[in-house]
């Protein structure tokens, strides 16, 4: 039996500078559990048309493959994912996906998929690829076999965890530079941080396009988007200095300028989750991913617990979920057992 699991990704302060259109960029971001996890389990002689069986666990969904002739009919991104692999003929196996993390929550949740799906099939192949080479080989399904709008940042922190500093020198070449920080940091970070679902999914890529025909032509040059580099600089200093009010300016300057891109991709949810963080004296809110009219939202406390408590319990009354939230030190990881 294979296993391999891989972290989402929150507060993406930078987000929409790690895409083509901005040409060159910076995302400040955190890898977060609840993970994805994938396990692939050996059956013996099956049949060649059936060779890959894939259950989703959280959709309740099995249907089999065979990886020679995959149609991309029925989850496309797990079926390029398996293409791209190099599997060797004689193997036959069930595939199990599951994650915590609602699908669409815009935390990076299907590049997760995507990284842990390819780390584990990368254990049946000759070679071993490296985090960065999974990243890129993710990426590389969603835009190149899927056609679909995408920057770099999920996949990049999927495949090596922690709190990443990331650079783009020319889509889709990139730095990822890990924030080593004191404990004392890191778990009062945790303990500040809240990730509020809304209940309804995101499609990243439908709202990628509207953001594109407002930039226009010279995107790489307009000012919102090199505010945006700038806020992920701020990001970083602001952690490594140990200023949660500055990372929640940070945060909240982020979801300003979010706003200025397109006016949907702030929802009026995350409008009212906002207003009712601000009656508990949040320091910041960054609305995750793309935005739009689904997903979720993070939100940095005062790092008062109880009041924090009191903010969930409020939030949770008026339908809001608040997804179970560890800071991740690891990116993928992938082994074997019996």
């Amino acid at each position: 039996m294979l296993k391999a699991v891989a972290p989402i990704r929150i507060c993406d302060i930078g987000g929409w500078t790690d895409t083509w259109f901005a040409g060159t960029g910076a995302v400040f971001n955190i890898a977060v559990y609840p993970y994805v996890e994938v396990q692939i389990r050996l059956i013996p002689g099956a049949d060649a048309t059936k060779r890959v069986v894939i259950h989703l666990e959280n959709f309740g969904d099995t249907y089999a493959v065979n990886p020679t002739a995959i149609a991309y009919d029925k989850h496309p991104l797990i079926d390029a994912a398996i293409d791209v692999m190099a599997i060797p003929d004689d193997l036959a196996f069930r595939i199990t996906i599951f994650s915590d993390a609602p699908p669409g929550a815009s935390t990076g949740t299907s590049a997760a998929v995507s990284v842990a799906l390819i780390g584990a099939l990368d254990c049946l192949t000759a070679g071993r690829l490296t985090p960065h080479e999974v990243a890129a080989l993710a990426h590389s399904l969603e835009t190149d076999r899927l056609g679909l709008q995408c920057g770099i940042q999920d996949q990049l922190a999927s495949a090596y965890g922690g709190i990443n500093f990331i650079q783009m020198h020319a889509f889709p070449h990139a730095s990822v530079s890990q924030l080593q920080i004191p404990n004392s940091i890191w778990w009062e970070l945790e303990h500040r941080l809240a990730v509020l679902y809304i209940g309804t999914p995101h499609s990243s890529s439908a709202i990628h396009q509207k953001v594109i025909a407002t930039l226009g032509k010279d995107a790489s040059a307009d000012p919102r988007l090199q505010r945006l580099r700038e806020l992920a600089v701020e990001a970083k200093d602001a952690v490594y200095a140990g200023d949660f009010t500055r990372l929640g300016r940070a945060m909240s300057h982020n979801t300003e300028v979010q706003r200025a891109l397109h006016k949907e991709l702030v929802c009026q949810a995350f409008e009212e989750i906002i207003t009712i963080g601000r009656d508990f004296d949040v320091l910041g809110w960054k609305v995750n991913g793309a935005g739009g009219d689904g997903g979720s939202i993070t939100l940095l406390s005062d790092g008062d617990g109880e009041k924090k408590r009191k903010l969930l319990g409020v939030l949770r009354q008026r339908g809001y979920s608040a997804l179970p939230l560890y800071l991740s030190r690891h990116g993928l990881r992938a082994w074997q057992t019996e």
